[in-house]
C-alpha cells in the first residue's frame, strides 16, 4: 500500500496502490465495469466524489465543493485481477496517509464506498428489483445492510443518535457525556457518520467501552451520496454504510436501530424527528416501542421548547407521548434508553421479529419514495392544518430535506444559485411557527459550520 508523496497546486497529494483487507466481496468484472465507466450513469464521478470525502475525513468544511477544489486533479480507479480488487488512487490527499502508507480506518472507508457503490449499481439498478412498492423498497433496504455486513443476530443493543454537524462546544462535550453512559452499559452507537452530534456519542462510547473491555464495538455510520461530502466520516466510524437516497437512509436508522437520542441540531434533525414521528403515529405502529429522547445541555433548553412547541402545533398533542426531553442529565438517558430497548427485546421476542432489523414497523410508500427538491415540488408541498398527522409529517419532513439539499447537498445548490431560493407555502400559523424555528436555527449557527448563512428558502404564508 505505499504510496509516493507529492506537490499538487497547494496541496500535498500522494499516488497509491491498496488492496482489500477484508470486508470487501470480490468484484465481477461488471461490477469493475460500473466503477470505470464514467458515461454510466455518472457512477465514476459519484465514485470519485464519496472516495474523496472519505479520504478527507476530519475536514472542518461542510461545503460539499471544497473537497474537490482543492484537489481537483483527484482519482480513483478499481481495477480487478486474478488475486482480487485493486483501488489506484491518484493524486490523493496525503492527510489519508502516514509514512507513504494509508491510514487502515480510512482504507476500511474507501472499500466500504467501493462495496455499496458496486452493489447499489448492479442489484438495484436497471429494474433489477422492485423499488415501487413498500415491501420492496424495504427489502432493497435490507439488502444493503446485509451486504455490509452489518446485520447481526444480538441481543438489542443499537442506539441511533441524532444531531447536528454544527453544534457548539458544550453541546458536543454532552453528546460525548451521554455516548460515554451508554459505552457503560453496553450499548453500540449509529450515527450519520459525520463530525458534531455524529461523532460525539461515538467518542464517549468508545471510552467506555475500553472501561468495560468490550473489544467487539460497532460504531456505524449511515450516509448517503448526497451527504457524505459535506458530512465526511468522523474517525471512529468502523461500519460505514452509503445508502442510495436519504429515504433509505432514514429507513435504515429505524429498522436498525434499538432507540433513538436526539441532540441539538438544524434542519436535518427536524427532517429526522419528523420522519420517526410520521411513522409513530399511525395506527399501525401505535403499540411499537421505540425509546425517543430528545437531550441536551442546560443552555439548549430553549432549543427543544421550541422543537417542541413546532410538533405540538403542527402534529398535535398526541406526537408528545411519543418522545421524551431530557435536559442535563446523561446518566438518566441512558438509563431510560435502557428501559426503553428492554421492552423492545420483550415486544421482538412476543412478536417473533428479529433482534437486527426492524420488521414490524410499518412504513408507508409515501416515507419511502425519494423526494427530488426542486423549486417546483418545494412550492406544492401541502402545509395545511386538516390533515392526519402522519401525512403532515411527510410533508414537513420534505420540506426540511429541501433545505438540507440547499444549504449542503451540491445538487441543491446548484439549484439554489440558479433559480434563487425554494418557496415554501402552507397556513399562516404553521409558516410563523416554520420561519421562527429555522431563523433560530440560523442564528445559533446551525445551519453551516462555517462562513455566512445565506438562506437558500422563503417562508411564504
Amino acid at each position: 500500500m505505499a504510496g509516493e508523496i507529492k506537490a499538487s497546486r497547494a496541496m500535498p497529494v500522494v499516488n497509491a496502490r491498496i488492496y482489500p483487507r477484508g470486508g470487501l466481496d470480490v468484484l465481477s468484472r461488471e461490477e469493475v465495469a460500473r466503477l470505470k465507466d464514467a458515461s454510466h450513469g455518472g457512477m465514476h464521478d459519484l465514485l470519485r466524489r464519496c472516495a474523496l470525502a472519505v479520504l478527507t475525513s476530519g475536514s472542518a468544511s461542510d461545503d460539499p465543493r471544497a473537497a474537490q477544489e482543492l484537489y481537483p486533479d483527484f482519482d480513483i480507479q478499481v481495477l480487478q485481477q486474478d488475486r482480487g480488487v485493486r483501488i489506484e488512487l491518484v493524486n490523493a490527499p496525503a492527510m489519508a496517509f502516514v509514512d507513504g502508507e494509508i491510514i487502515r480506518g480510512i482504507a476500511e472507508l474507501l472499500f466500504a464506498v467501493v462495496r455499496d457503490l458496486a452493489y447499489t449499481a448492479i442489484e438495484l439498478g436497471e429494474d433489477a428489483v422492485d423499488l415501487e412498492t413498500t415491501s420492496g423498497i424495504t427489502d432493497a433496504v435490507f439488502g444493503l445492510l446485509r451486504n455490509a455486513r452489518i446485520l447481526q443476530p444480538a441481543d438489542p443493543n443499537l442506539v441511533v443518535c441524532w444531531g447536528g454537524h454544527s453544534i457548539n462546544r458544550d453541546e458536543y462535550d454532552y453528546t460525548k457525556l451521554v455516548g460515554y453512559e451508554l459505552g457503560l452499559r453496553g450499548f453500540d452507537i449509529c450515527t450519520g457518520c459525520g463530525p458534531g452530534a455524529m461523532k460525539g456519542p461515538m467518542k464517549g462510547a468508545n471510552v467506555a467501552h475500553a472501561k468495560q473491555r468490550r473489544y467487539q464495538s460497532r460504531y456505524i455510520g449511515i450516509t448517503e451520496p448526497g451527504i457524505i461530502a459535506a458530512e465526511s466520516p468522523n474517525p471512529i466510524v468502523n461500519h460505514l454504510v452509503i445508502m442510495p437516497d436519504i429515504e433509505k437512509r432514514l429507513e435504515a436508522f429505524v429498522r436498525l436501530g434499538h432507540g433513538i437520542i436526539v441532540f441539538p441540531g438544524g434542519v436535518g434533525t427536524a427532517e429526522e424527528i419528523l420522519y420517526l414521528l410520521g411513522l409513530m403515529l399511525r395506527e399501525e405502529n401505535a403499540d411499537l416501542p421505540f425509546p425517543l429522547i430528545l437531550t441536551g445541555p442546560t443552555a439548549s433548553a430553549p432549543y427543544f421548547e421550541q422543537i417542541d412547541r413546532f410538533l405540538r402545533l403542527t402534529l398535535g398533542e398526541a406526537a408528545t407521548s411519543r418522545y421524551e426531553i431530557i435536559v442535563s442529565d446523561p446518566e438518566k438517558v441512558a438509563r431510560r434508553m435502557a428501559e426503553g430497548v428492554k421492552r423492545v427485546r420483550e415486544h421482538r421476542l412476543a412478536q417473533q421479529d428479529s433482534f437486527y432489523f426492524n420488521w414490524s414497523l410499518e412504513i408507508p410508500l409515501e416515507f419511502q419514495q425519494p423526494f427530488v427538491p426542486t423549486h417546483e415540488a418545494m412550492a406544492a408541498l401541502d402545509l395545511h392544518q386538516g390533515r392526519k398527522p402522519h401525512q403532515l409529517a411527510a410533508d414537513l419532513r420534505r420540506a426540511f430535506s429541501g433545505i438540507v439539499a440547499g444549504n449542503v447537498k451540491e445538487d441543491g445548490m446548484r439549484r439554489v444559485e440558479e433559480f434563487g431560493p425554494f418557496q415554501i407555502h402552507g397556513d399562516t400559523d404553521m409558516m410563523q411557527a416554520l420561519d421562527a424555528l429555522l431563523r433560530a436555527f440560523v442564528e445559533q449557527r446551525r445551519m453551516k459550520i462555517s462562513g455566512q448563512y445565506r438562506p437558500c428558502y422563503e417562508v411564504r404564508a
